[in-house]
């Protein structure tokens, strides 16, 4: 793990209603940095750190997860959870800003990048193609390896119930045979055990059913009306990834980010824990370009 040299702000911030949590450190360009499942924003902290030399980055809690609200019922469509964070955005005074988002966070960020283009000026994707994609490609390999997507779908309450009888456990399945580097946990674990309480449990069941439901009439609406991502797009994946084993990553981006680049990391998907210093390097020479007009 690389040494802190950054001073660091922990802050939370209410949106709208819903309360952030947020960690800022550096100066120059703003940059939203959001996790994914089933992390916090500590998954950021060798990435923020190489990032904060030239640039002001917020890591933030989504809702639902970290140290953020967790709101029960359903209230996790990704235009809500986008919503959040360009709240919290404009309350510490950046009103355009670029957004680097893993895993469930990629897709917030997409789904911020379609709503909000004002305030958009980049977007990072780490790891992932675009839900209707997914969804519209399932076969036996994506059922296996990203099964949790139909088991945290289910409204019949049965994930909650079973991942909150031993939550720990769960947690550990999803970072062991799903890192390239082998089988040890992340350097955050702990935080993310920490904040893998009930509410998120719940929260994060909820997250999966707004995939799987109100995020596809979203989708599938931008795509019946032409709309895509307007802001130059950088698509990182792991090289030993589901995503990279099985995508043509760029390709796919293109038909919803066009002018998309991409590159793959020699990580497994959580690329920017297993491989912070070459992600990092990716998305500093990304984010230099400058900021879009």
């Amino acid at each position: 793990m690389m040494t802190s040299s950054h001073e660091q702000r922990s802050l939370m911030i209410d949106c709208d209603g819903t309360r952030i949590a947020a960690e800022v450190r550096g100066d120059g360009d703003p940059v939203l940095l959001l996790h994914g499942y089933p992390e916090t924003k500590a998954m950021w902290r060798d990435v923020a750190e190489a990032l904060a030399s030239d640039h002001s980055v917020v890591a933030a809690d989504l809702r639902g997860y970290g140290d953020s609200a967790k709101p029960r019922g359903d209230h996790y469509a990704k235009r809500d959870m986008a919503r959040d964070q360009v709240a919290l955005m404009r309350e510490l005074g950046f009103e355009r800003f670029a957004v680097v988002g893993h895993d469930r966070g990629g897709r917030v960020g997409h789904r911020m990048a379609l709503d909000h283009p004002d305030a958009v000026t980049r977007l990072a994707v780490l790891d992932i193609v675009p839900t209707l994609h997914m969804f519209e490609n399932v076969d036996r390999e994506m059922a296996t390896a990203y099964f949790h997507w139909f088991f945290l779908a289910r409204t019949d309450g049965l994930p909650e119930t079973l991942i909150d009888g031993d939550r720990e456990t769960w947690l550990r399945s999803r970072f062991t045979g799903r890192r390239h580097d082998g089988e040890a946990l992340p350097d955050a674990f702990d935080d993310y055990l920490r904040c893998f309480d009930s509410d998120t449990v719940h929260a994060s069941g909820a997250d999966y059913r707004a995939a799987a439901t109100v995020d596809l009439d979203h989708d599938r609406a931008d795509r019946d009306a032409g709309r895509v991502v307007g802001c130059p797009t950088l698509a990182l994946w792991g090289s030993h990834s589901y995503v990279g084993r099985n995508f043509d990553v760029p390709a796919v981006w293109e038909q919803y980010a066009p002018g998309v680049t991409g590159a793959a990391i020699d990580a497994d998907h959580y690329l920017a824990e297993e491989a912070p210093l070459a992600t990092a390097s990716a998305l500093q020479s990304f984010l230099a370009i400058g900021v879009a007009a």
